[in-house]
């Protein structure tokens, strides 16, 4: 079974900065093949001790938050852990823990925010990039703020309706033609 550094390890140097948010059908197979078994243990309840310490709850949120996305593209269990993430997150940010984490990987405490289709989680996102993420924060602000904007205008982010078994409403139908998420982003630069 895989352990809290291996886990790191992978995710911060193997696979690094460059790979984390780009689709890759091969990093996607390799994930469920090397981690298929872990997301199940913690989607169990079974790793809830890894989220005692920093590394640890980091650890716990790479596989329950990023993990799940590079497996299960398109299908609901890419959401599956997400409530779980979210309580870590939100527990650990609490205590204080994302602040012995060096940046980028800091991040990975914030993102089930805003992957939460929650205003209030939403909110918070955005709040823990702007403070707590100075040196490398501006790109993850405004992507955190287009995530924001999103929930604040729909609700919930459409482009998962589709794996979620959903109804699109017209509203979110001419938002996913026009371009989806990346007309978020491109609103928020070009308000900037």
């Amino acid at each position: 079974m895989s352990t809290v550094d291996e886990v790191i390890s992978f995710w911060l140097e193997e696979v690094g900065p460059d790979r984390w948010y780009v689709q890759d059908d091969a990093l996607d197979a390799q994930i469920r093949d090397r981690y298929m078994a872990l997301w199940e243990k913690a989607r169990a309840g079974r790793l809830g001790n890894w989220a005692s310490c920093p590394r640890g709850c980091l650890a716990y949120l790479i596989v329950t938050d990023q993990f799940p996305r590079n497996m299960f593209r398109n299908d609901p269990r890419a959401f599956a852990t997400d409530a779980l993430a979210r309580t870590v997150a939100a527990r650990a940010c609490h205590l204080r823990f994302d602040g012995q984490i060096e940046e980028p990987a800091r991040q990975f405490f914030y993102m089930p925010l805003m992957h939460s289709e929650s205003q209030m989680d939403q909110d918070r996102a955005v709040r823990m990039f702007l403070l707590r993420m100075p040196k490398t924060g501006p790109s993850n602000l405004l992507h955190a703020r287009a995530h924001r904007a999103v929930i604040r205008e729909f609700g919930r982010f459409p482009y998962r309706n589709d794996a979620l078994g959903r109804e699109t409403t017209p509203a979110e139908q001419s938002f996913l033609v026009a371009g989806g998420y990346g007309v978020a982003v491109k609103r928020l630069q070009e308000a900037a």
